[in-house]
């Protein structure tokens, strides 16, 4: 089995775009720090293949960059001042050269402590800054969603799960388990009360998905306590997510806000997907090749965790 596992992430190491976590929004940051005055910080992925998206601010406001972009992690960073002549309340925003896999996150905090949040995409680039604040960022629930769904490290965990796991009751409990741990670290995390180096989490995330190929691949079936092995992985995805909401940034002043909807946002995420991988799975166990199919999937899981191992070691070592 482990010769079939290597074999199969040597084929997959020949498909440079196989990545996870490829959760890739842009973000704009206007700080007022004097009537209408502003602090600019334009963060976009440096990894999207098309040149870096651009702001169109209304007429009456004035751009100046104050230094060269830099690049930040996967962003390409640029700061720059902004200077209106009136307030940029009830005003537009247009943000160009966004992609279908780059939407951009506007966060702006107002010299008299009002703060708004707004997500425009490739199909919606405009943003009508209201009058009055939100207090809630409801964006980062968007956030969370996308994350999860494009994360396929975390729905290849979740897929492995559903493998081993006998009863739908002991699978709510175990997806709850996984849930609570990552909510957990997320936050650890994210407040720097304790954190784990992104590329180690990033390893260490691929090697439950090994732990999870060989479980799959010996039929292994999981009925008292499956919820601890979901609990105690659950904990290193969480860094895994913490990194991503990290690389995005968020406000203080929003800080519980924005953890609690980019949470909600990936239990959305999982609610979306777990019917279909448990219809899968259920599909999978009435056919007459059940050996075949979980042997394959393990094979899959199990080979595609291998590159992403030998991939982000490399990446530490480098």
């Amino acid at each position: 089995m482990a010769k079939l596992i290597l074999l199969t992430s040597l084929i997959l190491a020949s498909f440079n775009n196989l990545e996870a976590h490829e959760l890739n929004p842009a973000r704009l940051t206007l700080d007022e720090v004097d009537t209408n005055s502003f602090e600019v910080v334009w963060r976009f992925p440096s990894n999207v293949l098309t040149k870096p998206g651009s702001v169109v601010y209304p007429s009456n406001c004035k751009e100046t960059v104050n230094s060269l972009p830099k690049i930040e992690g996967k962003y390409q960073v640029t700061a720059s001042s902004l200077i209106c002549q009136s307030d940029l309340r009830n005003q537009e925003l247009v943000v160009k050269g966004l992609s279908r896999m780059t939407d951009a996150l506007i966060s702006i905090q107002f010299f008299d402590g009002g703060q708004f949040e707004g997500l425009v995409s490739v199909n919606n680039p405009k943003m009508m800054i209201p009058g009055e604040s939100n207090l809630y960022p409801t964006n980062y629930f968007w956030l969370g969603v996308e994350h999860l769904l494009s994360g396929i490290d975390h729905l290849i965990f979740v897929l492995g799960l559903i493998f081993i796991v006998v009863g739908f009751k002991t699978l709510v409990k175990t997806i709850t388990a996984f849930t609570i741990a990552h909510s957990i670290t997320l936050a650890l995390s994210v407040t720097n009360t304790f954190q784990l180096p992104q590329s180690s989490a990033e390893a260490l995330i691929a090697l439950t998905l090994i732990y999870l190929a060989i479980e799959v691949g010996e039929n292994r079936k999981y009925q008292q306590t499956p919820w601890l092995l979901a609990f105690g992985f659950g904990l290193l995805h969480g860094f895994g997510f913490a990194g991503a909401l990290s690389e995005i940034g968020f406000s203080d002043s929003s800080l519980v806000y924005s953890l609690l909807f980019f949470n909600l946002g990936i239990e959305a995420g999982q609610l979306l997907v777990l019917p279909f991988f448990v219809l899968i799975v259920w599909l999978f166990n009435r056919a007459k090749i059940t050996n075949f199919i979980y042997q394959f999937s393990s094979y899959l899981i199990g080979g595609i965790a291998c590159f992403w191992l030998i991939e982000r070691v490399t990446k530490i070592v480098i």
